[in-house]
Order: structure tokens, then C-alpha cells, then sequence
């Protein structure tokens, strides 16, 4: 048997698709709930998880969240721990808005959101430095409390992306290169002081039919 230590596994899933009043919004600190199609998402990731054990649960307050985080604690006979912090990051101005009727509005372009984020040019948006912050608090207390343990997190898009800057010590704003679809898993080992990240952006209800 190997000598290598136990990683610490963390299970990070995005939200289901939210309602269709919100699709292509900044929704940020909107409380949107998600949409039918986003429901049955958030049933296949639990058909798809449901035979797994997992030694901690933890998701954000989020109705979007909550509901896509439901079928599977059902399913696990479990319950999660809510972290306030890992709510969606607060897009000030823009929230509310299309990402087409951005560049009309503020003559930015909606596409470098994570750059504009972390240079502070989104007017009344959450600091990037308090952002990150609060999202390591929340990672600490996870990887502290967790340590050589499974660990699953529900959470937002923006949240895993500020995940992956931490773990991978990687520029927030360098994080557009990874995908985030509705209701997926991405995977990272820790072992050594070392992060691996083994599964990204899987979407079970892209290969199973409706």
C-alpha cells in the first residue's frame, strides 16, 4: 500500500440554470431561483452523486444554490453547512443588467468581468481584495475542518472561479480560461501542500437524457 498521505478532496458545483428572467444577467446578489430545466440538472448531478459518501457538506444561502443542493442531500440522507460567505460576488452597477446592454451603459466590454472585477472598474461592485477574502475565510475553515477528507461545496460560478485563483495561486482575473456550466463538478486533490485539479466542469445532464 502506498505511504502517501490521504488527499483532501474538494467537490465544487455551480448552481443549476436559474430562471429565464435572468439568463445572460449579472445576477450577483440576486435571489433568482432556478429555472425547470434547472431543476431537472440538479436532479441528474444528484443520480449521478448519490452512491458517493462524503464526509462534509457546505453551501452558500443562495435560493439558486439551496435548490440545486436539495435532491442530493435528499438523496445522501444529509445536511449541509450554510457559509454565508460563499455567496456571489456583487457586481454593483451592473447588476441587473444583460451582458449585451453593458458596453451601451458603461462603455465596458461584459466579456472581461473577471478583469474589470479585479481592477475595481465595476462602480459600486464588491472590492476584489474583500471578495477574496471572504471566499479564503470560507476555503480555510473548509480545508481546516475537512483535512484528508471528501468535502462537497455548492456555490456560484464566481465563487468557484475565486476557489480556483486561491488554490491554484493563480490571478482572479486569469480564471476566464475555465468554463463553468450550470449544475457542474469540478475536483481538487490536496496532498503534500500540492493541488490537483482532477475533474473539471463536468455536467452530468449534458450526457444523460432528460
Amino acid at each position: 500500500m502506498s505511504s502517501r498521505e490521504r488527499p483532501t478532496r474538494l467537490h465544487l458545483i455551480r448552481h443549476g440554470e436559474v430562471d429565464c428572467e435572468y439568463h445572460q444577467v449579472f445576477g450577483g446578489r440576486i435571489d433568482m431561483e432556478l429555472s425547470p430545466l434547472g431543476h431537472k440538472q440538479a436532479k441528474h448531478l444528484a443520480n449521478f452523486l448519490r452512491e458517493r459518501s462524503f464526509d462534509r457538506i457546505y453551501r452558500s444561502p443562495m435560493v439558486r444554490v439551496r435548490q440545486t443542493a436539495a435532491p442530493l442531500l435528499k438523496a445522501l440522507n444529509q445536511t449541509a453547512v450554510e457559509l454565508e460567505d460563499l455567496c456571489e460576488v456583487d457586481f454593483g452597477v451592473w447588476t441587473g443588467c444583460k451582458w449585451h446592454e453593458i458596453k451601451d451603459k458603461f462603455g465596458e466590454n461584459a466579456i472581461d468581468w473577471l478583469e474589470h472585477l479585479q481592477n475595481g472598474t465595476i462602480p459600486d461592485a464588491e472590492p476584489i481584495n474583500a471578495y477574496q477574502l471572504r471566499i479564503k475565510n470560507s476555503l480555510d475553515l473548509i480545508l481546516r475542518d475537512g483535512y484528508q477528507e471528501d468535502t462537497l461545496v455548492f456555490c456560484h460560478g464566481g465563487v468557484i472561479r475565486m476557489l480556483l485563483s486561491l488554490l491554484l495561486k493563480e490571478p482572479f482575473a486569469s480564471m476566464d480560461r475555465f468554463e463553468v456550466d450550470y449544475a457542474s463538478l469540478s475536483v481538487l486533490e490536496i496532498r503534500d501542500g500540492r493541488v490537483e485539479l482532477v475533474l473539471h466542469n463536468f455536467a452530468p445532464w449534458k450526457w444523460l437524457e432528460f
